[in-house]
């Protein structure tokens, strides 16, 4: 999402930038990098608009000064939303892909979308994901002709990272508070707190609305170690590789495999010809995540 439809006459001047992230810690929601750029001629002017690190304000002023800089047509912005099903197939894939390289992927990604747009970048600040001054190597590699400013509560310290700040935590906010629940059930409610895992309504919230065969909606990070201490309620799965890898043989000894219909998901031939490809009874989760029943393998 970008906030210039054209690019404005002062992006062909020296520019800066700020970039930070909302949503980092939580269990619930997307990971959301913003950045804020603006001529560097204007950064005096920015310093009195009043930015500050988004924790620090409370909702209703971080929505007026996102309002206003949104308003304001000598300030640009960006966002990058990562969703919660993305973070978790990242991290749970075989190479793994840790939370600080999904940050700095994103940061990059910013500070690539905003040059392609042909926007004159010569100084980008960031609050730090993990050590300053590799992460500031590592972003003056990818990007030569920039000065990076790379530290720790850059948002308390660099007004245009402040206004990036207000830009990513606004943006995560209402992506929260938007969020369509796809396997909606008729139990399924929608306060889950502040989505943090010490959050007593948040844990509460996902004690009740976990699945024996599916896990949680798709709001969650599954990946969080949070999550961990629910699947003693889960299914087990057996999976016919992995014993296969175990034996050497694909012999179905072991454990027994439950079945997904004892859960609501429709898996004789008889019901698959009688519902077609409506779905229709189907187990909310199977349909929310759009699984088609398979008769041969």
């Amino acid at each position: 999402m970008e906030s210039e439809s054209t690019l404005p006459d002062w992006a062909s001047k020296p520019c800066i930038m700020g970039i930070d992230e909302a949503g980092r810690g939580p269990v619930l929601g997307p990971m959301v990098y913003g950045c804020l750029y603006c001529a560097r001629s204007y950064e005096k002017t920015l310093s009195t608009l009043n930015f500050a690190d988004s924790k620090t304000l409370k909702e209703e002023k971080r929505e007026e000064l996102f309002e206003k800089l949104k308003a304001n047509e000598l300030i640009g912005w960006a966002v990058d939303v990562i969703d919660p099903r993305e973070l978790s197939a990242k991290m749970l894939r075989k190479i793994k892909i840790n939370l600080n390289e999904i940050s700095h992927d994103s940061a990059s990604g910013l500070v690539t979308r905003v040059l392609n747009m042909g926007v004159l970048l010569t100084d980008v600040y960031v609050d730090t994901v993990g050590d300053p001054e590799k992460y500031r190597i590592k972003l003056s590699e990818r990007f030569p002709s920039i000065k990076f400013v790379v530290a720790k509560k850059a948002d308390s310290l660099y007004p245009v990272v402040s206004g990036a700040s207000i830009v990513a935590k606004v943006t995560r906010d209402r992506a929260l508070r938007d969020w369509v629940l796809d396997e909606t059930a008729e139990n399924m409610t929608r306060n889950f707190g502040s989505g943090y895992p010490g959050d007593p309504e948040t844990k509460s919230w996902l004690e009740k609305h976990q699945h024996s065969v599916f896990g949680f909606p798709s709001l969650v990070r599954f990946s969080w170690g949070t999550c961990t201490s629910y699947s003693k309620n889960m299914v087990e799965v057996v999976w016919e590789s992995d014993k296969t890898e175990e034996d050497g043989s694909s012999s179905s000894s072991g454990k027994r495999q439950l079945k997904l219909s004892s859960f609501g998901v429709t898996t004789s031939k008889r019901k698959s010809e009688e519902i077609g490809s409506s779905g229709k009874s189907r187990c909310k989760f199977f349909q929310s995540r759009k699984l088609e029943q398979l008769a041969n393998f």
